[in-house]
């Protein structure tokens, strides 16, 4: 498997909209094996890769009292062909729904991504009732006279 992961931070999502995705990938692999891997994959079509080697780093652990080291990776940059998109590097969609209820309207956002849990966000819109909107006219109309 020459595709460990994908690489999804705020950097890499930025690189998306230039068409650029970026992967982790196995220590081993050359550049014309990640360009085959991605095709076969995505059916996308792939114009360059750009590899990385992360070495690992020695770390101090205080609680206790030791050291230990994180691991070495390699990273790939595809860069693919114009239109061609990566289902998994897809931003969050967006569906609404509303809610009514006696008093006010809530409309409800919620935000799903392939990689995270449902987000929920919820908005809530005042709507008048009837009962304020002749209490508003009774006391224009107290004013008036």
């Amino acid at each position: 498997m020459i595709l460990k992961r994908p690489l999804i931070s705020e950097k890499s999502m930025d690189l998306v909209k230039l068409n650029m995705y970026t992967f982790e990938v196995a220590q081993d692999a050359s550049k014309d094996e990640i360009r085959k891997e991605v095709t076969e994959r995505f059916k996308v079509t792939v114009l360059s890769v750009k590899t990385m080697n992360r070495k690992g780093k020695t770390k101090l652990q205080r609680s206790r009292k030791g050291y230990f080291s994180t691991p070495s990776s390699k990273r790939a940059l595809v860069v693919l062909a114009k239109g061609d998109k990566i289902a998994l590097f897809e931003q969050n969609k967006e569906e609404k729904a509303k809610v009514t209820t006696a008093e006010n309207v809530t409309e409800v956002k919620e935000k799903k991504s392939l990689l995270k849990g449902t987000k929920i966000k919820v908005e809530k819109v005042a709507k008048e009732s009837k009962e304020s909107k002749e209490k508003k006219k009774k006391t224009e109309k107290k004013g008036t006279k």
